[in-house]
C-alpha cells in the first residue's frame, strides 16, 4: 500500500522537524545573560549545546537540565577558563567527544574594567585582551578545520558596538572588539569557499542582571537617579533610549546560523539601537 501525505500530515512533519537539529553548538560565557539567551534559542531550534562559563555548579546544573527538558535536546556544561588557551581549544575537543564535531561555534564570553590609560592596570589589560580577543582565536583555531572539512558551520562572534567606535577609559575592551571584527573578517575570508561563515553580532547596551548591578553602582556613585544614569550615561548615544533586550541578541545569532544566511559572512552586524549610525 502506498503512503498518502496529505497537507495536514506534511505541515506537521515539517514543523517536527526544527532548522539546527543534530547540530552541535558551543557557545562561551552562556551561564548568564546574553549567552545563555543564545543557547536557549538554538536549542529551541534543535542544537545540542555546550554551555560555558563560571557561576554556582548547581544552579548551572539545574539550567542545563531545563534547557534539555524543554527544548528535547542534549545540554552540556564545559567549565573551561576562557582565559587559558589549552583550555578554550580543550572545550572544542571535549564537546566532539561528548555530541559530535561543532557545527555552531559562537564566541561571547567576556569581561571589562573601566579607567584611564594611565591609571590601567596591566594585569587587567592582559585579562581582558585574553578572554576577550585570544580566546575567539583558540576556539576558533580549534573549530574551524572540523567545519571546512564537513563543508557546513557558523562561527558567531559577540563584538561590540565598541568594535565600532570608542568610548573613553576603555581602551582594553575597544582594543579587544576590534581585534574580534578584524580576526572575524580574516576567518570570514579563509572559509569562504567551504560553506562555513564567520560574523560577528556588535551589541549596544543590553539590559542584563550585570547592567542593573552597574546602574545601581554608578546612581550611588554619581549621586542620581537609576533613571538619569540609565539616560545620561548608559543610553546618552543609544538613539532607541532604551536597551536591547538579549532575546534581540540571540535572535539576530540564530539568523547568522540558518540557511538564509549562507552568504552572509565577514560582516559586523550592529543591535545597537541606532548608536553606530552617527
Amino acid at each position: 500500500m502506498n503512503t498518502i501525505i496529505t497537507p495536514a500530515g506534511l505541515a506537521a512533519a515539517n514543523q517536527s522537524r526544527r532548522e539546527l537539529d543534530g547540530r552541535v553548538a558551543v557557545v562561551t560565557g552562556s551561564t548568564s545573560g546574553i549567552g545563555l539567551a543564545i543557547a536557549e534559542a538554538l536549542a529551541a531550534r534543535g542544537a545540542m549545546v555546550v554551555l560555558n562559563g563560571f557561576g554556582d555548579r548547581e544552579a548551572i546544573e539545574g539550567t542545563c537540565a531545563r534547557l534539555s527538558g524543554t527544548h528535547e535536546v542534549s545540554v552540556l556544561y564545559d567549565d573551561a577558563d576562557m582565559s587559558a588557551p589549552a583550555e578554550a581549544a580543550g572545550m572544542v575537543e571535549r564537546a566532539r567527544r561528548a555530541l559530535g564535531p561543532v557545527d555552531i561555534l559562537v564566541n561571547n564570553a567576556g569581561i571589562q574594567h573601566v579607567a584611564p590609560i594611565e591609571d590601567f592596570p596591566p594585569e587587567k589589560w592582559e585579562a581582558i585582551l585574553s578572554v576577550n580577543l585570544s580566546a575567539v582565536f583558540h576556539t576558533t583555531r580549534a573549530a574551524l578545520g572540523s567545519m571546512k572539512a564537513r563543508g557546513w558551520g557558523r562561527i558567531v562572534n559577540i563584538a561590540s558596538a565598541h568594535g565600532l567606535v570608542a568610548s573613553p577609559f576603555k581602551s582594553a575592551y575597544v582594543a579587544a572588539k576590534h581585534g574580534v571584527i578584524g580576526l572575524t573578517k580574516v576567518t570570514a575570508l579563509e572559509a569562504a569557499e567551504s560553506g562555513v561563515t564567520c560574523n560577528a553580532v556588535c551589541p549596544g547596551y543590553v539590559w542584563t542582571p550585570l547592567v542593573a548591578g552597574q546602574v545601581a553602582d554608578q546612581a550611588k556613585a554619581h549621586g542620581l537617579s537609576e533613571e538619569e544614569v540609565v539616560k545620561k550615561v548608559f543610553l546618552k548615544e543609544q538613539p532607541t533610549g532604551r536597551f536591547a533586550t538579549v532575546e534581540e541578541i540571540a535572535t539576530t545569532v540564530v539568523f547568522l546560523c540558518s540557511a538564509g544566511a549562507g552568504s552572509v559572512t565577514g560582516v559586523a552586524l550592529p543591535v545597537d539601537g541606532g548608536w553606530t549610525a552617527h
